[in-house]
């Protein structure tokens, strides 16, 4: 599946207000990317750090759940969310060409 068809899938599963755009999604995306720490989390304090099978499908799913609240920002921004991950390969590589990958700040 590709991104176009991911996101046109998943905004159809979308239930939240109009007024609720870009700033209901945004907290979904944080609140799901804090149960993916959670989880991370609580396999190092349990299990020392030993990810089972199960374990990993658990986070998976969770992580799948932030890939939802992503479509539904970019959706609601009027973003392709192809155009979003083009974005930030470009990004990427700009920052490696210039040896400036590691470090800190938006604006390397």
């Amino acid at each position: 599946m590709n991104f176009a068809d991911y996101q046109s899938q998943a905004v159809k599963t979308a239930v939240y207000r109009d007024e609720d755009r870009i700033v209901y999604p945004a907290l979904g995306l944080l609140s799901e990317a804090g149960e993916v720490a959670g989880k991370i989390k609580k396999i190092l304090r349990d299990k020392n750090g030993d990810f089972s099978v199960e374990d990993r499908w658990a986070i998976a799913d969770e992580a799948g759940d932030v890939l939802w609240y992503i479509a539904a920002l970019c959706e609601d921004m009027g973003t392709p969310m192809e155009l979003l991950a083009q974005r930030n390969i470009d990004k990427l590589n700009s920052r490696m060409a210039r040896g400036v990958i590691q470090g800190s700040g938006d604006n390397r």
